[in-house]
């Protein structure tokens, strides 16, 4: 894989949420049009995120939001983010995936986690203890299914002999694939599977630490960290002035963080998910501040937002950001005003240098 030389490329994650007793059909509706928007708007990629049974999202099949936006864009790429590989079986993520980069012309980037939430394991009846296993099989079941065309598997969970599996996808050898970290453990794991990384500020600040502990990872198992990406998700909203800002994104961040600990966490510590019991207790302080200062939010005028994600920039050496801006019933006026506030002060301030590093 070769190097790449290109600026900061900016995603836009999409949950699915519903606090505020829209209708379902509405829901879907809405992040359609922001998904369609999004191409017009600059933006380099979209990331529907996999949910279930409450609330917090509800977006059942991340191939199933992306398939009819594949058929009106052109150029952005379609992230998933993620798929949550201890619900599903791996030869059919393989062939719906497949597809989805068939239809697309080549566009997925197949993004993949093991889930954390008690209520979603519950409901599918899959031991949550372990996801960790599952996960890792699924993902070898799927890569070998793009790779050759056949798998032949044998583990504790899947067992395949020379099983077939079409379609293919169009990108040789496969789709990027981007694995969520937020275990401290998972970092090098990422790193030894030579995989791009997914990771977020959003349940607290994280350390330095586990990206050069992933990058080292990398470069130990033979892989070249300068061809792989790091996207940083963080919750973000750009509005014309700083106060209108902060006046408006207040209630969405506090809604997502009394969620997340009523779904997660609840009165106990869930081992294994350090940063979700991070999330819990910003979430019990309930304290605008805290969550500022501890990067999990872009917030401001253009100036304040590209001053935010310039340290976020520098200090993880991100590829890639993803912005978050549809949470917590936020009104899609309001996500789409910023989005062309974004187009139009704040990405071009990143892309820029793009002609320079050409010439």
């Amino acid at each position: 894989m070769a190097k790449r030389n290109r600026p900061l490329q900016f995603g836009m994650l999409h949950l699915f949420e519903n606090p505020v007793h829209k209708t379902e059909h509405q829901i879907v509706k809405e992040q359609l049009d922001l998904m369609q928007a999004a191409e017009d708007l600059g933006f380099d990629s979209i990331w529907p995120a996999e949910h279930h049974f409450t609330e917090y999202g509800y977006c059942a099949s991340t191939a199933l939001m992306l398939a009819p936006i594949a058929r009106v864009t052109k150029r952005i790429r379609l992230g998933t983010g993620v798929v949550v590989l201890p619900f599903h079986n791996p030869l059919r993520v393989a062939e719906e995936f497949a597809l989805l980069d068939l239809m697309s012309d080549g566009r997925l980037d197949f993004g993949v986690g093991r889930g954390y939430q008690p209520i979603e394991y519950k409901g599918f009846q899959v031991d949550q203890t372990k996801s960790r296993s599952i996960f890792k099989e699924s993902l070898d079941v799927i890569l070998q299914a793009w790779t050759t065309g056949k798998v032949t598997y044998h583990g504790e969970h899947f067992n395949y002999d020379d099983q077939p599996v079409r379609p293919q996808p169009l990108q040789k050898p496969h789709p990027p694939v981007w694995v969520a970290g937020i275990s401290n453990e998972t970092f090098g794991h990422i790193g030894k599977l030579g995989c791009n990384l997914l990771c977020t500020q959003v349940f607290g600040p994280f350390s330095t630490e586990l990206i050069d502990k992933y990058r080292e990872a990398l470069r130990q198992n033979g892989h070249d960290p300068e061809t792989r990406d790091v996207a940083v998700l963080c919750m973000a909203y750009v509005a014309e002035t700083r106060e209108q800002a902060l006046r408006d994104f207040v209630d969405p961040v506090l809604w997502y963080y009394r969620t997340i600990a009523k779904y997660v966490a609840g009165d106990r510590v869930v081992p294994g998910y350090e940063a979700y019991n991070d999330a819990r207790a910003l979430a019990a302080a309930a304290n605008w501040d805290q969550l500022a200062q501890s990067g999990a939010v872009i917030c401001g005028n253009p100036d304040d937002c590209i001053t935010q994600i310039e340290a976020i920039h520098e200090r993880y050496h991100a590829t890639n950001v993803l912005l978050w801006t549809r949470l917590g019933g936020f009104a899609n006026r309001r996500v789409m005003k910023s989005m062309e506030l974004m187009q139009k002060y704040v990405f071009p301030h990143f892309k820029k240098g793009d002609a320079a590093v050409a010439a």
